[in-house]
C-alpha cells in the first residue's frame, strides 16, 4: 500500500530551519513535521506548539515515526549528521552548503548508496521567480546566444552578528553562504564552468570571516559574474543577462523570502513577483531598433522542492537536488578557494580555447 504521509524530523531551530524547512515541510502535502532538535524547546512551542522537541539528533535517528530527518544545522555538522541519519536508516535532506569540503560530499554520496537511502540539498533558490525567468527565457532562445550573466545577491548589513556565519569556523562566511546559491544557479543554466576565479574580503568593520565576494565562471563564448556584499545600500540589478539579440535586467528579489519571515503561509498560488525584469530587444522591423518591455516569468515556488521529496518517497522519482549536483556545487566552492589562495583562475573541467590571464583583483 502507498503511504499517504511521511514522518520528517528537523534539526535546527535557526533561520535555516525556523524560516525556510518548518513553514515549508508544514505546508507540503505528505509531509508531518513531527519533530525538531534544538536547545530551546520554549523558542520552537512559540512556532510550533504541537511538534515534539528533543535534546539530541541521535532520539530523533531512533524515532520510529520519522521516514526523513533535514539536517538545517551549522555547515560543520552536517557530514557527520547526515552520516548518522543515513546509518540509523533515515532519508536526508541537507540544508546547502551540502558539506564544507569536497571530500565530505563524496563520503556522503557513498554513505548513502550503502544505505540506500535517498539524499538530497537543499538548493531552494532554484524556485527563485527571477532564476525561473531566467530558464525561460534562455529556452525560449528571446535574447539570442548569451554571451554576459550577471548574478548579485548584495544586501545592507554594516553591522557583524554574533551567529556562527561571521565566525571562524568551518563553511562559515558569504562565499559558503551565498556563493552556494549563485554557483548552483549558474551550473544549472550552463552546466559546470570551465575556469573560476575567486576575490574574496572582508568589508565591515570587526568582520573575522569574507563579506564579500566577486567570481568569475569561464565558459566557451560566455562569461557569468557572481557578486555578494554585506555591504550595498542602494539596490543594484540583481541579475543581468546580455545576448546577441538583447538584455535582460531584473532589480528586486523574489519575494519568498521575505514572505516567509514575516509569517505568512506558503501555498501553490504564491510567488509572483512585484517587479518584473526589463527585456530589450531588437524588434522585428529588420532595422536594428531595440524595443522594451517587461517582462513577467513564471511565479517563485519554493513548495516544489518538498513536493518532489514527497514524489521521491511515494513513487520513486528522482530527488529535487541530486547529490551528484551537490557535488559539483561543492567542487565550484573548493575551486574558488583555492583560486582565492592561489591568485590565479582555477580549471574545473576542459573546454575549448585559452583561458584568460587575468589576476587577482581588489
Amino acid at each position: 500500500m502507498r503511504k499517504q504521509t511521511f514522518g520528517v524530523g528537523l534539526i535546527g531551530f535557526g533561520t535555516a530551519g525556523r524560516i525556510f524547512h518548518a513553514p515549508l515541510i508544514q505546508a507540503t502535502p505528505g509531509l508531518e513535521l513531527l519533530a525538531v532538535v534544538s536547545s530551546s524547546a520554549e523558542r520552537v512551542h512559540e512556532t510550533l506548539p504541537g511538534v515534539e522537541v528533543l535534546a539530541k539528533p541521535a532520539a530523533l535517528f531512533a524515532h520510529a515515526d520519522i521516514d526523513v530527518v533535514v539536517i538545517a544545522s551549522p555547515n560543520e555538522t552536517h557530514y557527520p549528521l547526515a552520516k548518522a541519519a543515513l546509518a540509523a536508516g533515515k532519508h536526508v535532506v541537507v540544508d546547502k552548503p551540502f558539506t564544507v569540503s569536497l571530500s565530505e560530499a563524496r563520503l556522503l554520496k557513498s554513505e548513502a548508496d550503502k544505505a540506500e537511502r535517498h539524499l538530497s540539498v537543499f538548493h531552494n533558490r532554484r524556485w527563485d521567480s527571477d532564476f525561473r525567468t531566467l530558464q525561460a527565457l534562455l529556452t525560449e532562445g528571446t535574447l539570442g546566444r548569451a554571451v554576459s550573466l550577471e548574478l548579485r545577491f548584495d544586501r545592507f548589513r554594516p553591522e557583524v552578528a554574533d551567529r556562527w556565519r561571521e565566525q571562524h569556523k568551518p563553511g562559515s562566511g558569504i562565499w559558503y553562504d551565498l556563493g552556494s546559491h549563485l554557483l548552483d544557479q549558474s551550473r544549472m543554466l550552463f552546466g559546470m564552468p570551465r575556469a573560476i576565479l575567486l576575490d574574496l574580503m572582508a568589508a565591515r568593520d570587526g568582520a573575522e570571516v569574507d563579506d564579500d565576494f566577486h567570481a568569475l565562471l569561464d565558459y566557451d563564448g560566455l562569461r557569468v559574474t557572481l557578486r555578494a556584499s554585506s555591504l550595498v545600500a542602494e539596490p543594484t540589478p540583481q541579475l543581468a543577462l546580455h545576448g546577441t539579440r538583447g538584455s535582460f535586467v531584473k532589480y528586486g528579489r523574489d519575494p519568498q523570502e521575505n514572505w516567509l519571515r514575516e509569517g505568512r503561509t506558503p501555498s501553490r498560488n504564491w510567488g509572483v513577483d512585484p517587479r518584473p525584469g526589463q527585456l530589450t530587444v531588437l524588434d522585428e522591423s529588420g532595422t536594428g531598433a531595440l524595443a522594451t518591455r517587461e517582462y513577467v516569468g513564471p511565479p517563485g515556488d519554493y513548495l516544489a522542492y518538498y513536493a518532489g521529496i514527497v514524489e521521491t518517497l511515494a513513487d520513486g522519482a528522482p530527488v529535487p537536488v541530486g547529490v551528484e549536483e551537490g557535488i559539483e556545487v561543492m567542487t565550484l566552492l573548493q575551486s574558488g578557494l583555492d583560486s582565492y589562495r592561489q591568485s590565479r583562475w582555477i580549471r574545473c573541467k576542459e573546454g575549448n580555447g585559452k583561458l584568460r590571464k587575468l589576476h587577482r583583483y581588489g
